[in-house]
């Protein structure tokens, strides 16, 4: 994982080592701040990096920050050109994850999120695999139960509430698993810790509702949309029991930083016969041939950062 070189920090790009907050930052005290996280491909065909659904990242954050009062004081547009800028400014020739946040700038004491200054930042890493999306992953039901909405809302991507992911994906590696799946505190199937969780059922798609304290995917969006579209497989969203993890034919995960990666384990049970599934990897060479431009019809989905 390779930082790039620059980062927007305060209102202009800057050397990404000068782009620091004080020890006081309220977001660094309490968590308030959102964040998205967003990938761009490299195509070697036409030597272009393409920023994969920017314009729905953008909008998903907007929308967050109305629930944690942060106006940076920027429009749709101007976070746009932001972005796009300090992307083409590190000059990468491969995949990357660029991660904007809007936070708490003030320094005060308090847990409050409102009368504080705001503060927009944005960096960019080189970024492949986040989790192996080949050979299948072995994952566990965890012990800690999925954020509420009316808690912290896990449908926006708040600084705060990642310790509650970070609790259940360290509980799970520690044990000797790749990953783990949340439940609901009425026992039925949130997400994983970080990615949406699709089971494949007679040939259809299932994944749990919008309510189900997820976030409302924008990849969980491309898979359903492009299935349809493409493969003639629809979604089921509805309530997943913990108990369909094991009797699916498949399993599978789905986000920015995940993509879309087998599931082929959970709790030491095999998925189907154990190997990663026909519809998961159909899905998969699909949602990559869409997020590197080979389908035209897709093509208005991707922001090509490098000026022709």
């Amino acid at each position: 994982m390779d930082n790039g070189e620059f980062a927007y920090f305060e209102g202009r790009i800057v050397p990404t080592e000068d782009a620091n907050i004080n020890i006081m930052t309220h977001a660094f005290n309490y968590g308030t701040g959102v964040f998205e996280g967003i990938r761009a491909y490299w195509n070697d065909d036409n030597k272009q990096l393409n920023i994969f659904r920017l314009d729905e990242h953008i909008d998903r954050m907007m929308r967050s920050f109305r629930v944690l009062c942060i106006d940076p004081g920027l429009s749709f547009d101007e976070i746009r050109e932001i972005l796009v800028d300090v992307t083409r400014k590190n000059g990468f020739k491969d995949d990357v994850y660029i991660r904007p946040i809007g936070y708490k700038s003030s320094y005060e004491l308090g847990p409050k999120v409102h009368g504080l200054d705001d503060e927009f930042a944005v960096y960019v890493i080189r970024l492949g695999d986040y989790v192996d999306i080949s050979k299948g992953l072995g994952v566990t039901v965890s012990s800690w139960r999925r954020l509420r909405d009316n808690a912290i809302p896990v449908r926006c991507k708040i600084n705060g509430s990642y310790v509650n992911s970070a609790l259940a994906a360290t509980e799970a590696k520690e044990s000797g698993f790749d990953e783990a799946i949340f439940l609901c505190e009425d026992g039925t199937v949130s997400e994983g810790s970080a990615m949406n969780v699709f089971l494949v059922q007679d040939g259809n798609l299932v994944t749990p509702p919008c309510t189900a304290d997820i976030l409302v995917g924008i990849t969980r969006n491309t898979v359903m949309q492009i299935a349809r579209e493409k493969l003639g497989i629809e979604t089921a969203s509805r309530p997943v029991g913990r108990t369909e993890l094991y009797t699916s034919d498949e399993v599978f995960f789905c986000g920015t930083g995940a993509q879309v990666a087998p599931v082929t384990q959970v709790d030491r049970r095999p998925v189907g016969d154990g190997n990663p599934g026909e519809v998961t990897l159909a899905i998969q060479k699909l949602y990559f041939d869409v997020a590197q431009g080979r389908i035209a019809e897709y093509r208005h989905w991707l922001t090509p950062v490098y000026e022709s």
